[in-house]
């Protein structure tokens, strides 16, 4: 290992001299998209189409990542191919991807590559062969060498060629969704390679709260744990694998002592993309143990102190990125697409030759040419796709119906996945499932929660299959890889047999057994045709982790209850001491963490706010839609109605601020009122006349987006306070302008004069600081008061 090593960084150092980086800088921005995961978490769905090909709110996941490396500036993209390789490559020849101006998608194909590591390999390797340019030139001038043989060397030539990484690239799978833009990012990882020639990746990371109980993440990836210097953003530990058993993770001595302040995280996700130095290509080649990109090659390279190479993260905030590891994270991230986290990746909005869909209120989605019977009902944060049609009494929610689907009378959906061309015959029933192109319910069949129907599947009537169940034309293989990194075997590679056993399920009590295949055929009920894939020994506590279906109930109370046994023996065997010998409440320091993310959640929950806001407004998107945007936001940080409110409002008033407006100050004069104002001696009103225009101007837009927060006086309040704290603290420039500001809002129909008395009211026992904006609008409250005397 250590020649290895000592020729990695020969290679490396070479790479560096001969590549100047503001060289580097102009060179169009590469990426390398793995067009394969490399698990088998999705079978077995993946042993007929690759993971990647697969709908993700009826739009193939691929598409998802390309478009996005498009919008961020990407100007060429190799897709690697390994399973199922040429159907990938003959979507991408027939796509809109092959024709796209300034945009190039280049496919490589292996059939031999079982892991991401050996992708890598076979790139580098395809890359350095550029070094022996001069041989080939040399060998092509040769007269003794026949023209065939030139002709063929000279398009060996410009295949290398035509695969060669010129610099820095993004590394990504083309199961991942994101929006982020990837300037900064980039920026940083330029700026620090000038400064230090082993910083080689950058880490797209996202802030993600853990359960406490199920000790992994809303994606339903394991629990993650980093260690960053908080200062360089440096990566100095990683692991996800970690031992939940043993309630401890170690740390190196020596990362403690060389490293002055460490923060260390287990609410980070990784996002899967990589921002990566052409020697990350070198280190793979020269580390054949390398294999999987985080397990491998991130640990590699944190726990090696004789190369010296660094990792960094970056940290996005507002945008999304998320990938897709299992069905879990599958059914979070198209929820994620239907509220709109993704936009502008979402289905009413064209994008990679998507079809038209249309946003109806409560955030449901229809395409063209549907027939609905009027009884039917289909609830909200449901999106049917083109050529369905639905039958009388049906009811479908939170669910994506795919394109030409057929829905009986009486059916009901909720929380499903279902594919194209699919036939759901009357009183059929489908809870939390996922169910592929193809498939035939015959009349009555039901389908417990975490059920996945692959290609073609017929249940007959009235079969009940049982939870988790995985239902394949093709029988349970018994034979393959054993490496894990294996997503999928080509069935044509012989690389997986299939065995002549296949599970059965009782319909009586839903047993799972298995029969020969010889003597019995697989009970789908009536005109049932599939197998009912065993669940593998150990598999029941994964089956619930990873599934589309909510985590049962009792799974949460057994979890927890653990939980609580682990911490009593925690408290009984430590003795937690404060510098001056007392004991510390572990309840009073639970309870300063709960307050700590719960303001953090609130940080997080504003500014996420103002980007939407924001990028509705440039975008000129519809009042509606952001309502639907703002909810999703609300309902995944736990948030209230006035929160949006206040967090809606701040936005507002940001924007005002930055939109250009003169600094000139004058006496108030704008804006005629019905009272008369005057300036006050002890607090004079002065203020800007074009940035009270521009305040004016956005809430006379906006009214409608704000009001739909505010629907009790109390709500109203909190804005009113909000906007005293906005004037003391964030944006001091609307201090002289309090007073009328708060009338445009009344005169808006935003505030109503009880909640402004109300607020008055309650500033009469607070101290003078606290009344300064009080005093300033005394004139209009006192007009206020004088009014509504006059109607009672």
């Amino acid at each position: 290992m250590g020649a290895q090593k000592k020729r990695a960084a020969a290679a490396a150092a070479a790479a560096r001299v001969s590549e100047d980086p503001d060289d580097l800088a102009r060179q169009p921005l590469q990426a390398i998209l793995l067009a394969d995961s490399f698990t088998t978490k999705f079978r077995p769905i993946t042993l007929e189409r690759p993971k990647v090909l697969l709908p993700l709110v009826n739009v193939p996941m691929i598409n998802y990542t390309l478009a996005w490396l498009e919008a961020a500036g990407v100007a060429e993209v190799f897709v690697f191919c390994c399973a199922h390789s040429k159907q990938v490559i003959d979507y991408l020849e027939n796509s809109e991807w092959f024709s796209q101006p300034n945009f190039t998608v280049k496919t490589i194909e292996s059939h031999n590559i079982i892991s991401a590591g050996d992708a890598l390999r076979l790139i580098y390797e395809q890359n350095v062969a550029l070094v022996d340019i001069a041989c080939l030139l040399k060998l092509v001038s040769l007269s003794r060498l026949k023209l065939a043989t030139c002709y063929t060397l000279t398009i060996c030539f410009l295949v290398v060629l035509s695969f060669k990484i010129h610099g820095d690239f993004v590394l990504i799978s083309g199961d991942t969704v994101s929006n982020m833009s990837l300037t900064q990012a980039l920026q940083e990882h330029k700026e620090r390679k000038k400064k230090d020639n082993n910083a080689v990746m950058t880490m797209i990371i996202k802030k993600s709260k853990p359960s406490p109980i199920t000790r992994q993440s809303r994606l339903g990836t394991d629990e993650l744990f980093m260690a960053i210097d908080p200062n360089t953003k440096q990566l100095l530990y990683y692991e996800d694998k970690a031992d939940h058993s043993k309630g401890t993770i170690c740390l190196d001595k020596m990362l403690l002592a060389e490293n002055p302040s460490i923060s260390l995280h287990n609410d980070k996700q990784d996002c899967y993309i990589d921002i990566c130095s052409p020697e990350v290509l070198s280190l793979f080649t020269d580390n054949f143990d390398y294999q999987h990109l985080r397990r491998h090659f991130v640990k590699g390279l944190l726990l090696d102190d004789i190369m010296g190479y660094k990792i960094f993260t970056h940290e996005i905030h507002s945008s999304y990125a998320a990938r897709i590891d299992n069905y879990r994270s599958y059914d979070i991230v198209s929820k994620d697409i239907i509220q709109r986290w993704t936009y502008p990746y979402v289905p009413d909005v064209k994008f990679c030759g998507n079809r038209a869909t249309k946003l109806e209120r409560r955030g449901m989605y229809r395409a063209l040419e549907i027939e609905q019977s009027r009884s039917a009902q289909v609830g909200s944060f449901t999106v049917i796709g083109y050529g369905t049609k639905i039958g009388s009494n049906s009811k479908i929610s939170d669910s994506v119906i795919g394109e030409g689907c057929t829905i009986g009378s009486n059916v009901l959906i909720e929380g499903s996945y279902i594919w194209d061309n699919v036939i759901i015959e009357d009183g059929c029933e489908l809870r939390h499932v996922i169910v592929c192109d193809g498939v035939i319910m015959k009349a009555g069949a039901v389908l417990k929660p975490g059920v996945v129907l692959s290609f073609k599947v017929v249940i007959g009537e009235r079969f009940v299959v049982p939870a988790y169940s995985k239902v394949s034309l093709l029988q349970q293989p018994t034979v393959h890889d054993s490496d894990e990194e294996l997503e999928y075997a080509d069935n044509s590679s012989g690389t997986v047999e299939f065995s002549s056993i296949q599970g059965t399920a009782d319909q009586s009590n839903g047993e799972m057994t298995s029969e020969s295949s010889e003597a019995h055929k697989p009970k789908l009920g009536t005109g049932g045709v599939g197998y009912i894939w065993s669940i593998c020994e150990g598999g029941q506590e994964e089956e619930w982790r990873h599934s589309v279906a909510p985590i049962p109930e009792d799974k949460l109370t057994e979890l927890s209850e653990a939980m609580d046994d682990d911490q009593e023996l925690v408290t009984q065997d430590r003795t937690a001491l404060s510098t001056s010998g007392e004991l510390i409440s572990d309840s009073n320091a639970s309870e300063g963490d709960d307050n700590e993310d719960s303001k953090d959640d609130s940080v997080y929950f504003e500014k996420e706010v103002e980007a939407t806001f924001l990028r509705a407004v440039e975008e000129n998107v519809k009042v509606d839609h952001v309502i639907l945007e703002v909810n999703s936001l609300r309902l995944s940080y736990n948030m209230t109605s006035a929160d949006c409110a206040g967090a809606v409002f701040y936005s507002m008033m940001k924007l005002a601020i930055k939109t250009p407006h003169s600094s000139a100050i004058g006496l108030l004069t704008l804006y005629p009122s019905p009272f008369s104002m005057v300036a006050s001696n002890a607090y004079p009103i002065y203020l800007s006349g074009e940035l009270q225009q521009n305040t004016a101007n956005i809430i006379t837009t906006w009214q409608k987006l704000l009001k739909s927060y505010l629907l009790e006086i109390d709500e109203e309040i909190e804005i009113i306070l909000k906007f005293e704290e906005m004037c003391l603290e964030s944006a001091k420039e609307f201090s002289p302008l309090f007073a009328r500001i708060l009338h445009i809002l009344y005169d808006k129909d935003i505030l109503q004069e009880d909640a402004i008395l109300r607020w008055a009211d309650e500033k009469e026992g607070a101290d003078e600081s606290d009344k300064v904006f009080v005093r300033q609008s005394e004139k209009f409250i006192q007009w206020l008061r004088e009014a509504s005397e006059e109607e009672d």
